[in-house]
Order: C-alpha cells, then sequence, then structure tokens
C-alpha cells in the first residue's frame, strides 16, 4: 500500500511539474493578450476602432495582407511538399547540408533575410555579366513600371522566403511519419512512382500540409523585419499589418497599434480555429 501511495505521489508531482512548467508560458500569452484588450478598453473607443478600420490605409494593409499571406502559403506548400518529400525519402550526396540551409532563414535575424534579398535583386549578378540585376531584368521584359524591389512583389517574396522554411520543416517531419510501405505496395501494383506519390503519399499527408499551409501563412502574417528592408512601408503600396504597427507606434500612436495588433490577433484566431475544425471535419469523414 505504501508503495503504491508513493507511486500516486510521485505521479501527482511529476504531472504538476508538467503543468507548471507549460502554464507559464501559457499564461504569458494569454497575458499578453489580456493586457492589449485592457489597454485598448480603457484608452479607445468603440468609434475610435470602427473609424479605424474605416481608414483607406488600414483597410488596404487588411487587403494586402490577406491577399500576400495567402499567395506566400500557397508557394510554400508547393514548394515544401516535394522539397519535404524528398528530405524525408532519399538519401543523397549533401543531404545534410541541403537540409542546414534550408533552415537558414528560421535563425537568421529577420533583418538580414531583407537585407540579403536586397542585394540578390539589386546587387546580383555582377555588372561585369553584362547582364545587369535581377530588377533590371524584370524591368526589362515586363516594362519600366514594373519591379520587384519597393512593390507587393517584394513583400510577397519577403514573406515567403521565411515562411516556406517552417513548411518545409513540417512537411519533412510528416513524412517521416508516414510509413513508405503503402507506397511500395501501389507500385508493386503497377502504379509509377508519380503516381503513388499523387494517389497515396499527399492523401495521406493532408493533415501536415494544412498544419504546413496554415503555419505558413501565419507566419506570413507576422512577417516584418524583410518586408521592411526589402518592400519598405510605403503606405497604400507596400504597407502590410505588420508595418501598420510600426508605423503607428513611429508616430506616437500607441493606440492604434494595439487595435492593429488586436485585429491580427483575431485574424489569426479565426483562421487557426477555421483550419482545425476542417481538419477535424475531414477526419470525422474519413472515419466514416
Amino acid at each position: 500500500m505504501k508503495r503504491t501511495l508513493h507511486q500516486g505521489g510521485t505521479d501527482l508531482l511529476f504531472f504538476a511539474a508538467l503543468v507548471s512548467l507549460g502554464g507559464i508560458y501559457l499564461l504569458l500569452i494569454v497575458g499578453m493578450l489580456v493586457a492589449d484588450v485592457h489597454y485598448a478598453g480603457t484608452n479607445v473607443s468603440g468609434r475610435e476602432f470602427a473609424d479605424l478600420l474605416k481608414n483607406e490605409n488600414i483597410r488596404y494593409s487588411v487587403w494586402l495582407t490577406l491577399v500576400s499571406c495567402t499567395i506566400s502559403a500557397l508557394l510554400s506548400i508547393v514548394v515544401a511538399v516535394p522539397a519535404g518529400y524528398l528530405l524525408s525519402r532519399y538519401a543523397f550526396r549533401g543531404k545534410v547540408l541541403i537540409d542546414a540551409v534550408l533552415d537558414i532563414p528560421i535563425v537568421l535575424p529577420p533583418l538580414v533575410v531583407g537585407l540579403s534579398l536586397l542585394i540578390l535583386f539589386n546587387k546580383m549578378p555582377p555588372e561585369s555579366w553584362g547582364m545587369g540585376t535581377f530588377e533590371e531584368m524584370v524591368r526589362r521584359v515586363f516594362g519600366e513600371n514594373a519591379g520587384v524591389t519597393y512593390k507587393i512583389p517584394a513583400v510577397i517574396i519577403a514573406q515567403f522566403s521565411v515562411s516556406c522554411a517552417f513548411a518545409v520543416r513540417t512537411m519533412r517531419n510528416t513524412f517521416d511519419q508516414i510509413s513508405p510501405r503503402t507506397e511500395q505496395v501501389a507500385r508493386t501494383l503497377g502504379c509509377s512512382r508519380a503516381r503513388a506519390f499523387f494517389s497515396v503519399v499527399v492523401p495521406e499527408s493532408w493533415r501536415g500540409i494544412s498544419t504546413a499551409g496554415t503555419l505558413a501563412w501565419t507566419r506570413a502574417m507576422g512577417e516584418f523585419g524583410p518586408i521592411l528592408v526589402f518592400a519598405s512601408t510605403i503606405r497604400g503600396r507596400t504597407e502590410v499589418l505588420s508595418s501598420t504597427v510600426f508605423l503607428e507606434i513611429s508616430i506616437g500612436n500607441l493606440e492604434g497599434a494595439v487595435m492593429v495588433s488586436l485585429l491580427m490577433v483575431t485574424i489569426a484566431i479565426v483562421v487557426l480555429v477555421a483550419v482545425r475544425a476542417w481538419d477535424k471535419n475531414q477526419q470525422h469523414r474519413i472515419l466514416i
């Protein structure tokens, strides 16, 4: 009996430690949200919030955020699925190096990512090649008014350059958890490798794909450093919600920055809940 009680007491302490350590971070997140809501509630009226949503600059930044994040997430999935599959299923020379390089956007400071993109498009290739920079090549193909730097394409590229790294890592882990046996069985039944991939592997990895897409979308929405350097924060042109928070703080409008932050939190929660509800519905249909 004493041994049983001791075991139960040990388990209780173990779970209490787990809850305490995990709860610290949870309380930090909840505390930040509560602080924002409390500050907005005491310093901002409902009418001021409504006026904020009617502001043309804010409405444009909301539109550009939704469009650019969606495009970035779709591009991330298109790249992450094959990249994750190759890293998970195949062994090849230089795999460790390539795997490490794909994680560089995650570990680099955001401003460095933006600076590297700026140099890539405006300083490469060298003038001695006689080709001009990438920015100049884009203008020669699409016209003088076209371009990448300090324009909407720069916003999308900046978001994609970071969010795709998270998507690739998610898809790599997803394919690692899927047994290759079903794919091998499909190939023995006459399926080509491509057909087995699209008819067997992709349906089995749909939850990982949705997770990678969601992570890429939300990460793109929160991106700021690369956008600041590579696309700038031009109102009515390259301003997204994360840029709006910076601009409002820079002019001393803390209340406006908090309201935009709450708007971003609301959008993120809606996206996350919607995707999780869709995942749960799809899983329920499969079980039926």
